[in-house]
């Protein structure tokens, strides 16, 4: 009888071993997280009030650029621009939205573009393009984010 109790002691202090786990570091859990994380995309877009209630986050993105785009060309319809450049009927805006709701706008040109006074064009574009309605900052992993994207102006509407 004593045999099955130091064969029960033995089998008992050899078993604790196979309920040891090996926990993963902390930095191994950190960098596997950061290789899962889409860097490229942002969780929820950049958004108005008149796209908030939208649910589907492709539409509500769609909603913040028709939004965004028909405000700036409204800004922009009654300036000097068509009349300093007429040949210009289209311009590129660099948009960046920054986590603290505001925004700034850059207007691009093609590189070997030399037809257009950019100084002029970026001044005319920095005091048109202001008061513009709150917008909510992009949301990665529930932080606000800095965004940035381009967006197609049309000057002319004919």
């Amino acid at each position: 009888m004593k045999h099955y109790y130091l064969f029960l002691v033995i089998i008992l202090f050899n078993s604790c071993q196979y309920f040891e786990k090996q926990v993963p570091s902390e930095k191994e859990l950190l960098q596997k997280e950061l290789k899962s994380i889409n860097w490229k995309e942002v969780d929820e877009y950049p958004s108005v009030v008149d796209c908030e209630k939208i649910e589907n986050k492709t539409q509500r993105q769609q909603c913040f650029f028709e939004v965004l785009t028909q405000l700036i060309q409204e800004k922009l319809s009654v300036d000097t621009l068509s009349v300093l450049y007429p040949e210009l009927d289209t311009i590129e805006v660099k948009v960046t939205v920054f986590p603290n709701a505001t925004m700034q706008f850059e207007p691009q040109f093609p590189k070997d573009s030399v037809a257009y006074d950019r100084i002029k064009i970026d001044s005319i574009l920095k005091a048109r393009l202001v008061d513009f309605p709150k917008v909510n900052p992009a949301i990665k992993r529930g932080i606000p984010v800095k965004t940035q994207f381009i967006l197609p102006v049309i000057l002319k509407v004919e």
